[in-house]
């Protein structure tokens, strides 16, 4: 979870590096008239060379490089079997499962009739973001704090929110750069979900579902705008999005979730297109076994397994969100924990198990119980072995990483808890990839057209106090 707490440290990155190619194409004119003709392009990467469906009618076909006149149709179907034999450049898959070559992309554009008969299935998944390198920190904090949905600030102050995010993004750099520099010099974030929109792609092929799958991340590269701009060029027909946070928040999910309606309530093309959104999802079976799994995995490596606590630590969200706001994050968090225990219980496992919130910053009220603080309360009773159980994210990054590995761990063991250990982050763990592409076929159904007047992209509605400042301000 992501809001102002190690938000001041948080920051992930990656640049895109995409790679398009040329794949090959062939343009047939038919000839209908004296003065025009139309037009068909065929992106090789389709395989469309071999399926086309000619005009009977058209006497004769012309490809880019020469005009030949043709006789009849043996000889046009002669034509087009021999365009089908062409060699052309190898094709691989990037990161995020689109094929590539060597050139250029070019995209299938085909007649009014094939583009409203073929289904075009796109996925969109929503994350964080965070710098690539340390030069990358501080600009990544701006826009951080430049999000309203972290910052909320009334109506009457938000001309201060840029000049806010600037004064903050200066002055926790060099914190912030200390975590990142600990864990490599930048984020994995990036790299790693983009490991996991190949593995949902390859899970929905593997279920006759052939679907896009494309990554937008809230803060920094690539931003839900590249995202975008690239689902239109792919011609998506029907869009599952799905944000890579289990329980929703305001400052996580609902602030891209935000963005994206934006964008596409701004756009006659957008608007259009059938969307679904997938809100929360922490209470999905296939997501429940795989955290159960690795619990159950890695407490077998305590001396006495039995013995270990089960250390819930999620990220904390300041409390105005949960009560003035309305934020379901404190509950789902807590029905969330429950299911995992009950999953544990019915596998025999009974261990002890608590849940806090860590990352917060700042003089207002978090959500408590503080990580910190009961690490140290655990320790003072005498309890020795602990398994730390990172359960608002699904993939490892600087608060799995530095926070709870380096600064939790060392608390831990200063607080006389001798056996300490910590359940790896998700990130494309099978069971969880297929529960994932099990979501986004059952999400399908319910897509529907965005329009000014009732949307399926919403974020929480939240009235704002106007007169009191003070409760926002972090």
């Amino acid at each position: 979870m992501i809001t102002i707490a190690r938000i001041v440290s948080e920051s992930f990155s990656h640049r895109s590096t995409e790679t398009h190619f040329f794949l090959g194409k062939a343009v047939f004119l038919l000839k209908g008239s004296s003065q025009g003709l139309s037009v068909m392009e065929v992106a090789a990467s389709t395989h469309i060379l071999s399926q086309l469906n000619l005009d009977r009618t058209s006497s004769w076909l012309k490809t880019r490089s020469k005009l030949a006149p043709f006789s009849g149709k043996n000889e046009i179907k002669s034509t087009v079997e021999r365009a089908s034999s062409l060699k052309f450049p190898a094709l691989k898959t990037d990161s995020v499962g689109r094929l590539n070559c060597t050139a250029g992309v070019l995209p299938y554009l085909g007649n009014a009739d094939e583009r409203v008969s073929t289904e075009r299935i796109g996925v969109l998944l929503l994350n964080l973001g965070g710098p690539e390198t340390l030069n990358d920190v501080q600009p990544f904090l701006f826009n951080l704090f430049a999000d309203p949905d972290i910052i909320r600030l009334p109506r009457l102050f938000r001309f201060l929110q840029r000049p806010l995010a600037q004064l903050i993004s200066v002055v926790r750099a060099p914190k912030s750069k200390e975590g990142y520099a600990a864990i490599g010099g930048g984020s994995p974030l990036r790299k790693i979900t983009d490991e996991q929109a190949s593995a949902l792609k390859l899970a929905l092929e593997a279920k006759d579902v052939p679907a896009n799958v494309y990554v937008a991340m809230r803060y920094w590269h690539p931003f839900t705008e590249e995202a975008v701009h690239q689902i239109k060029r792919d011609r998506i027909t029907k869009l599952v999005v799905l944000p890579l946070y289990p329980q929703y928040s305001i400052s996580t999910s609902g602030s891209s979730i935000r963005v994206l309606q934006d964008i596409f309530m701004n756009d006659p093309h957008l608007s259009q297109i059938p969307v679904a959104i997938i809100k929360s999802w922490y209470q999905r079976e296939g997501y429940i076994k795989s955290m159960v799994d690795l619990i159950q995995k890695d407490l077998q490596r305590f001396p006495n397994p039995e013995e270990a606590m089960i250390f819930f630590s999620a990220h904390g969200v300041p409390v105005s969100y949960v009560e003035e706001a309305g934020d379901p994050y404190q509950a789902q968090m807590e029905d969330c924990i429950f299911l995992i225990m009950q999953e544990l219980k019915n596998r025999g496992v009974n261990n002890p198990h608590t849940l806090a919130y860590q990352s917060r910053v700042g003089p207002v009220q978090w959500l408590k119980p503080y990580t910190d603080e009961v690490l140290v309360e655990i320790g003072q009773k005498g309890l020795k072995s602990l398994l730390a159980v990172p359960i608002s994210f699904v993939s490892e990054h600087i608060e799995t990483l530095e926070e709870i590995d380096m600064e939790y761990r060392e608390l831990a063991l200063e607080s006389g808890i001798t056996n300490w250990g910590r359940v790896p982050a998700l990130n494309c763990n099978p069971t969880f990839m297929e529960d994932l592409a099990n979501s986004v076929i059952e999400a399908l159904p319910s897509a529907m057209a965005i329009s000014p007047s009732k949307s399926n992209i919403t974020t929480l509605a939240a009235e704002r106090d106007e007169n009191d400042i003070g409760q926002y301000a972090l």
